[in-house]
């Protein structure tokens, strides 16, 4: 209950980020809920994405990164990349720039919400900077691939086809290192028991062969945490057939986004699913919470968005703040709405349930009236 919350003699600064889309109603509700736990935040409201940049020209305001360095922490909703802009993805172009190298996304089913599954609870620890999502490409026909192709041949005398576009895969030693730390030690932080490393170290094995030694490496120095790894293939044939063999899982960039997303379809979809960016030197400096969907534009203005991703990302920045009675109040708080399945957005229900269904701001306030 909220007179179980322990309120901080200052207010918190937190820089917020409403986005786009539907951004600015899940982030509003969040706003609501956290407010409502009784903790004392004080909102820098920022702008990033294609609002930001038909109001100001900047996609990516500095004054906006300004901002999440000075607070630390930051709650943003979905953005959208203006392609006048020159940028490929302001969401990469954010964690690259922040070095937020650590995405957490938790995938726990919660009672009530449409699945078929009865129980899921794994936790996806992705390295954020690496991997095929560097950028680094080069279109066929330019002389950049012609000059590439050819180095390749010089080199190790594979032919490349000359009709190719080349996308380059980087994974570091340092990097790897870094994911894997923060991996073991979220889950010591937080009583999992299991870490698995998934990888194709079989076939890239300077790549994900790297990764995979790397985090063998780390895994020794956790004696308390079984660890195993997995080859990505497999992992997702098993994480179908029977998630609960798995509790925490670490992956580079690209696999982790995948195997993610995997495991928000067991729980309800990506709307359900909330997520963390954590950067600096122990993985605790800089953090930037968000829900894991996008802009979803044919439901902004509507009131029909699902608030819950972004309200559990709002429970998560708690925690991270260390307001965790509060942070456990609010999630328990969303688990009880859920479970009872009357103020719930339309696509919490299962086909064959025809109870009305409520819209975003109904369900926050469900949520906020058993907190």
């Amino acid at each position: 209950m909220l007179s179980a919350v322990t309120l901080p003699t200052m207010a918190i600064r937190v820089t917020i980020v409403p986005g786009d889309g539907i951004g600015p109603e899940v982030i509003g509700a969040a706003r609501r809920a956290i407010e409502a736990t009784g903790v004392r935040i004080e909102w820098d409201r920022r702008e990033v994405g294609a609002g930001a940049f038909a109001r100001t020209g900047e996609p990516l305001p500095s004054a906006t990164l300004d901002s999440i360095r000075a607070n630390r922490v930051a709650l943003k909703g979905p953005v959208e990349t203006p392609p006048a802009s020159g940028v490929r993805s302001l969401n990469l172009a954010l964690r690259r720039t922040l070095d937020l190298y650590a995405n957490v996304r938790p995938c726990r089913l919660y009672g009530g919400v449409p699945s078929l599954y009865d129980a899921v609870d794994v936790l996806v620890v992705r390295e954020n900077t690496e991997g095929m999502y560097t950028g680094i490409e080069l279109e066929m026909g330019t002389r950049a691939v012609e000059e590439l192709i050819g180095f390749i041949a010089a080199t190790t005398g594979a032919v490349v086809p000359s009709d190719s576009g080349i996308s380059v895969k980087e994974i570091t030693e340092h990097g790897s290192e870094r994911i894997a730390r923060f991996a073991f030690g979220y889950a010591r932080a937080n009583g999992r028991a299991k870490v698995t490393a998934s990888h194709k170290a079989n076939i890239m094995k300077f790549s994900d062969g790297l990764f995979l030694e790397v985090v063998r490496r780390v895994a020794q120095e956790y004696p308390e945490i079984d660890f195993e790894d997995r080859i990505i293939d497999a992992l997702c044939m098993q994480l179908v057939q029977a998630p609960e063999r798995f509790d925490v899982l670490v992956l580079p960039n690209m696999y982790g986004d995948l195997v993610a997303e995997l495991c928000a379809g067991m729980i309800g979809g990506a709307a359900v699913a909330p997520g963390g960016h954590f950067g600096g030197s122990d993985g605790r400096d800089l953090a930037v919470f968000e829900a894991t969907h996008g802009t979803v534009p044919r439901l902004a203005g509507v009131n029909r968005a699902n608030p819950v991703g972004a309200t559990l990302s709002g429970a998560m920045m708690l925690r991270h703040l260390g307001e965790t009675v509060a942070a456990d109040t609010l999630e328990t708080a969303v688990a009880e709405v859920l479970r009872d399945g009357n103020d719930v957005t339309p696509d919490l229900r299962a086909p064959d349930d025809d109870r009305p269904t409520v819209g975003t701001a109904e369900m926050t306030d469900a949520v906020i009236a058993r907190l």
